[in-house]
């Protein structure tokens, strides 16, 4: 297609997170959370994903960019005024848990803490901005990690409810898009941000993981149910990171192994938050793992009336997998796995590189569910060079970007019901998963490097002027 018909009003912003854009980790009596104990550095990574990890700060040999990051606390109108400048209708962000309660398991809120939110939706709103925010994005409170276990514990489902009453309440009349979980699926390969435990020991993965999950279910239908009740004309959706998996070959053993990969991990969690019971498949799976859930009476009736109004999913890569790999065909740099797909190219960092992947996303996830659907985060992490004369050429981000906005277009073409679109890292900010600086998503580049040098001046790419004008012409502009 030539041209691109998104809905009118269709939802155009970006997309950030709280721990990777507020800094003033100590500010306004904030309690520490688990990104603010996460060092940064490419050895983030394996600290995510490997066993034993202590939640504890050591600046001796560890830097821990999360808490300035950009200085959001604190510059947020700077910031708010340049997305307007490029037509956001609407900024997705977070709320930091522990702004609202320091240590998780208090029954009073932080004034502090909800006076900030205050202050950013207001500046949004006055630029015509909507807030969309995610209640829980990777910033679980680290007491309720210490002392609690995390989300293994069904007692961390209270103290999540009480959160979600009171910043529903404070900001009824601010927000009316919400979401739950910040990727929720991705407890499978990064628990200690998802889920808030590190795993001791291999054989014990499954049965904690599955019961987190669980109980994050619970609390993200106790979420709904009273985000509807507080805040009637809102809307809450779940979000999901998705990738698609692709079979290696077309030799039938490759088919089902990639069949079985993608309902586990792309289908289960949003099958449970959008249907609101757990789908047919997992049986099997519980049964061959030996998982034995922990559930409460009235628990799958609470699934069942606390659905989702639509899905937000995160889209990056595609994956492609073979049942059986050498360790030298694993494609650990891709984040989520799987083997080389010979046609793609991948970015800076290694993830795979797959407009298309975006088109079957949109197509697998409506043809499934039925429910409208937004691209909450999708973007280019790269190596910026400010050029002699100041400016920063990143046309290898305008064509990621207008690429995986084409295939959007074609999704919608093909019958697809999608809301909006929010590019991921609209402004610089600290990588989640590498803990980096350098790893660049934005329109706005940030003054900020890894070694901490840098004076936090914000600088307009050429992507800012090009997404502008994306924003401005509703996509036909590309």
């Amino acid at each position: 297609m030539e041209k691109y018909q998104f809905q009118k009003g269709f939802l155009w912003g970006g997309a950030t997170a709280a721990n990777q854009i507020e800094g003033g980790f100590h500010e306004g009596n904030k309690g520490l959370n688990i990104a603010d104990v996460l060092p940064g550095g490419k050895g983030r990574l394996n600290i995510l994903q490997s066993p034993g990890f202590n939640f504890e700060i050591d600046e001796e040999t560890y830097s821990y960019p999360n808490h300035e990051a950009i200085d959001f606390y604190h510059r947020y109108k700077e910031d708010i005024a340049l997305f307007a400048e490029m037509g956001f209708k609407v900024f997705r962000m977070s709320i930091a848990w522990t702004r609202i309660f320091p240590n998780g398991d208090e029954l009073e809120p932080n004034e502090e803490g909800l006076a900030f939110y205050d202050r950013v939706f207001d500046e949004l709103r006055s630029f015509g901005i909507e807030p969309v925010v995610t209640i829980s994005h990777y910033e679980m409170p680290l007491n309720l990690v210490k002392e609690y276990g995390g989300w293994r514990n069904r007692k961390v489902v209270a103290f999540f409810e009480r959160y979600v009453h009171a910043i529903f309440n404070r900001f009824k009349n601010k927000v009316r898009y919400w979401m739950t979980f910040n990727e929720i699926n991705s407890g499978f390969i990064m628990p200690i941000q998802g889920l808030g435990f590190s795993i001791q020991k291999e054989e014990d993965k499954y049965q904690a993981t599955f019961q987190a999950f669980h109980h994050q279910f619970v609390a993200s239908s106790i979420a709904v149910k009273a985000c509807h009740e507080i805040i009637p004309n809102s809307q809450i959706g779940c979000m999901i990171l998705y990738a698609p998996v692709y079979p290696y070959d077309s030799n039938p053993e490759n088919v089902m192994y990639a069949l079985q990969e993608e309902r586990l991990f792309n289908n289960f969690c949003a099958d449970v938050q959008v249907r609101g019971e757990y789908p047919s498949f997992i049986h099997r799976y519980f049964k061959e793992h030996n998982i034995k859930l922990d559930i409460e009476d009235g628990d799958f009736e609470l699934l069942k009336e606390g659905t989702v109004d639509y899905i937000g999913f995160s889209y990056y890569m595609s994956r492609t997998e073979k049942k059986e790999k050498s360790e030298l065909e694993g494609m650990d740099e891709n984040l989520i796995g799987g083997v080389k797909n010979p046609f793609l190219k991948a970015s800076d960092w290694g993830w795979e590189i797959d407009p298309t992947g975006l088109r079957i996303s949109l197509n697998q996830l409506y043809d499934r569910y039925q429910k409208p659907l937004f691209v909450v985060e999708n973007g280019l992490g790269a190596k910026d060079t400010i050029e002699k004369d100041g400016s920063i050429q990143d046309d290898y981000r305008i064509d990621f970007l207008r690429n995986h906005i084409k295939a959007m277009g074609e999704a919608v073409a093909d019958g697809v019901e999608l809301m909006g679109y929010t590019s991921w890292g609209c402004i610089d900010l600290v990588s989640a998963s590498s803990g980096e600086f350098s790893k660049r998503y934005g329109f706005i580049y940030v003054d900020k490097h890894d070694d901490g040098s840098g004076t936090l001046e914000r600088k307009k790419k050429k992507s800012f002027f090009w997404y502008k004008d994306v924003i401005a012409t509703n996509g036909e502009k590309l």
